[in-house]
């Protein structure tokens, strides 16, 4: 009996040393403490999340500007300029998050995003393959871009 109740203590421990390392793996590789201090760049989250683009802009712009090397900022600026029409500036603005951070998971979704409004449906799928590999148990940027990438799929068989 002792022997069956260490084996089930050591199963227990193992169990719960990987589903802890799962739960580490698939937490956002794009935490950026130092940006999240930052009262421009919390103010341009809200204003995102707010859907005031415009409003946004200006303070994501004041963030880019002081930390260079915040990936978020400038993926926060595609989004901005995408949901604003300008895909020039959107794209221009992915291009320098994943130059920063070629793993930001928000911005390989958004640029994905961004190829399947330019009709780039090859692209598109580039940044899903990157985001799957990336999301070694599924994140919810690689679930709206599988989303996206079906519906835009779904759009053109019919």
């Amino acid at each position: 009996m002792n022997r069956f109740l260490s084996f089930l203590a050591c199963a227990t421990l193992a169990l719960a040393l990987s589903v802890g390392a799962a739960v580490a793996m698939g937490s956002s590789s794009d935490a950026n403490p130092a940006a999240e201090a930052n009262p421009d760049y919390a103010q341009g989250e809200k204003l995102i999340k707010a859907k005031d683009y415009k409003g946004a802009i200006p303070l994501l712009e004041k963030v880019a500007a002081s930390e260079p090397k915040n990936a978020d900022a400038f993926s926060y600026l595609g989004y901005a300029w995408r949901h604003l029409g300008d895909n020039d500036k959107a794209m221009a603005q992915y291009q320098k998050a994943l130059a920063i951070n070629p793993d930001h998971r928000g911005a390989n979704e958004y640029l994905g995003q961004l190829h399947l409004i330019l009709g780039d449906l090859p692209k598109a799928e580039e940044r899903l393959a990157k985001l799957d590999q990336l999301c070694t148990f599924g994140c919810e940027e690689y679930s709206e871009l599988k989303k996206a990438v079906a519906a835009y799929k779904a759009k053109k068989s019919s």
